[in-house]
């Protein structure tokens, strides 16, 4: 782990944040493993992502009670659960659920995808022929770069052609779906959104392993609504019973955002909604604190990987000025406000009230694009006129803030 390991706090919760304008610090208060203790650092970085993961979200199914068999949400799966030669019921369509099919299959007598109303799914190999063909002859360096950008661009054209000519996606990717299922089979009431691609996620099958499953004889996809849950399995509205010894109830998560913890600024306390993101990254009227949120339509290390090396930029450029504090600063009222997550999913919409807002224009705007991104976090100057930088709480007319002892919040350690 070279040494990474030595760095972190395990066990500990940080609960809340307060920023002092005369010490030029950040107090944590932090949870330790049932002990009570406090951290002070010149600058935050969260690494806690925007999902909950001490609360799931909540699945009600009419007379769950009476169900004889084991419930079981993926956020807390038992690792002693033996499901071998077990009839499986997961309730849900998206990446969890996907992702769930294929691996339980492996073992269990048949799992059965009961869904509300079907995703776009979209079938990648495992591993990318043009990366070993690179690997083969280009230097290790030049090769990741290569198949990086080749990812990169095929994804941004993906996102622009759902966005621009939805049709025409909806088609292709319909098209890439039956070509996976037995001739004659319902792609259209199993696999066809009532939405556009990108409106919510694409779920992604390594190899087309769902539909290999489905192919076995293994797997199954249901699409109807559940009229109330019996002793043997689920009854639905369509009049059919499912039987079931295990029902996975994978039906989404909640959002939070920066963990959970309460943040205040010289005693008063920030409310999340009412501060824009800057550069995707950092909160207005907020010092010293960043953020790493990922993409929704790419790799979410993409953008973590810019975000880090912006922060270490703009900490070498406080040290190196003498600077204590920065500041995105400067909201224009008049500023367009838009949810920081452009997706319509139900669990996003939910807590959409919860969350920053993004800008209509930089450097408000969180891009969900990794060439923009490169440009505003790795090529921009770090003073951009935005940025409010100060040494003491006194404000200087140039650009950054502190160094000193910056801290990483993950979900499960300060």
């Amino acid at each position: 782990m070279y040494g990474i390991d030595k760095k972190v706090q395990f066990r500990h919760k940080v609960n809340s944040a307060n920023w002092s304008s005369d010490q030029q610090a950040w107090s944590l208060a932090v949870d330790a493993d049932g002990t009570p203790k406090t951290f002070q650092c010149r600058f935050m970085l969260m690494c806690t992502g925007y999902y909950d993961y001490d609360q799931p979200l909540p699945t009600v199914i009419p007379g769950i009670d009476n169900f004889a068999g084991k419930v079981i949400h993926p956020q807390f799966w038992p690792e002693d659960h033996d499901y071998t030669g077990k009839n499986i019921v997961i309730i849900g369509s998206g990446a969890t659920a996907i992702t769930l099919v294929p691996a339980l299959a492996e073992k269990a007598s048949h799992v059965t995808m009961l869904q509300r109303s079907p995703s776009y799914i979209v079938t990648l190999p495992a591993e990318d022929p043009l990366a070993k063909l690179a690997l083969r002859v280009l230097p290790p360096m030049a090769a990741y770069q290569a198949v990086r950008w080749k990812n990169v661009g095929l994804m941004i054209l993906s996102y622009q052609l759902s966005r621009r000519r939805p049709r025409f996606m909806k088609s292709l990717i319909r098209r890439g779906v039956q070509r996976q299922l037995p001739p004659g089979y319902d792609v259209d009431t199993h696999f066809r959104p009532n939405y556009d691609p990108w409106d919510q996620r694409l779920c992604v099958v390594p190899d087309g392993d769902l539909f290999a499953a489905m192919r076995r004889g293994e797997a199954s996809v249901v699409t109807d609504q559940i009229e109330t849950c019996t002793e043997r399995g689920l009854q639905l509205r369509g009049g059919r019973e499912l039987e079931a010894d295990v029902i996975v109830t994978a039906t989404g998560l909640t959002l939070v955002a920066l963990g959970g913890l309460s943040v205040a600024v010289d005693g008063h306390e920030v409310k999340l909604s009412d501060t824009v993101v800057y550069k995707g990254m950092m909160l207005s009227g907020v010092p010293n604190l960043a953020l790493a949120i990922g993409y929704t339509n790419a790799s979410w290390t993409l953008k973590a990987d810019l975000t880090c090396k912006y922060v270490c930029r703009l900490l070498n450029h406080m040290r190196k000025h003498g600077y204590d504090e920065c500041i995105p600063a400067g909201v224009d009222p008049g500023l367009i406000r838009e949810p920081l997550l452009n997706l319509a999913s139900g669990y996003v919409l939910r807590s959409v009230d919860e969350l920053p807002s993004q800008g209509a224009k930089r450097p408000w705007r969180a891009h969900q694009n990794y060439a923009f991104d490169v440009l505003d976090l790795r090529l921009s100057a770090v003073e951009d006129g935005v940025m409010r930088f100060s040494r003491g709480g006194a404000p200087t007319a140039a650009a950054a803030p502190a160094a000193a002892t910056p801290v990483t919040a993950t979900p499960a350690a300060a």
